[in-house]
This record gives C-alpha cells, sequence and structure tokens, in this order.
C-alpha cells in the first residue's frame, strides 16, 4: 500500500521518455517524465511530464494537467486551440488529436484514466 506523500515538483528529477518519431512535426523536442502513483489495475495515473520547444502531434487520453512552468500552443482538431502557461489547468478528452506547439520547456503534473 502506498501512502499519502508529496513531490516538489519544479525541481523533480525525471527520466526520458520515448517521443515516435512520427510524432514531430518541428524542432527537436524531448519529453521526460516520472510517474508517482498508479493504481493497482494500472487505470488511473498521477506523474509529471515535461517535453522542451518544438511541435508534436499527439491522440490524448482522458487527462487533467496543471502548467507549472513554460508554455505552449495545443491545438485540438475540431476543437478549441489552449494557450497554457504556469497555473492554467487543461482538460483533454480521450481520443483528442492535437498538435503541441512548445514555446518555453513544459512542465505539468497530470492524471490520467486509462
Amino acid at each position: 500500500m502506498i501512502h499519502s506523500f508529496a513531490v516538489h515538483v519544479p525541481d523533480a528529477e525525471l527520466v526520458p521518455e520515448p517521443l515516435d518519431p512520427a510524432q514531430i512535426v518541428s524542432g527537436s523536442p524531448e519529453v521526460t517524465g516520472k510517474v508517482v502513483w498508479e493504481s493497482d489495475d494500472g487505470r488511473q495515473v498521477r506523474g509529471i511530464w515535461q517535453i522542451t520547444p518544438g511541435v508534436v502531434t499527439d491522440t490524448e487520453t482522458d487527462e487533467v494537467f496543471v502548467v507549472i512552468s513554460g508554455s505552449a500552443t495545443v491545438e485540438v482538431d475540431g476543437g478549441p486551440t489552449l494557450h497554457l502557461g504556469p497555473g492554467d489547468m487543461a482538460v483533454l478528452r480521450e481520443g483528442d488529436r492535437t498538435t503541441w506547439t512548445v514555446h518555453e520547456t513544459l512542465r505539468k503534473v497530470y492524471a490520467v484514466n486509462l
């Protein structure tokens, strides 16, 4: 059983995460992250994620996140364009096709349901 805990997000140590080269539209973005909690069945995940500047595409899962630092514009196909910076909370729906234009290295905390 994992007990309650706290993580200092701004300087948490993250590890490289693979980014499919087919997702990269421009630049050389690099992704790092850290899962800080996962449910026993693996369907709920909480963590920290970071991406360096560039443009990438993605197909989203059900997610809520809060930007800690950096900035990005996220275009949702057939939906809104999200302008994100420190303190912004965003909700992405499962199946959303997105294009992330990362202006300044973005770090977020997230909760996903798979």
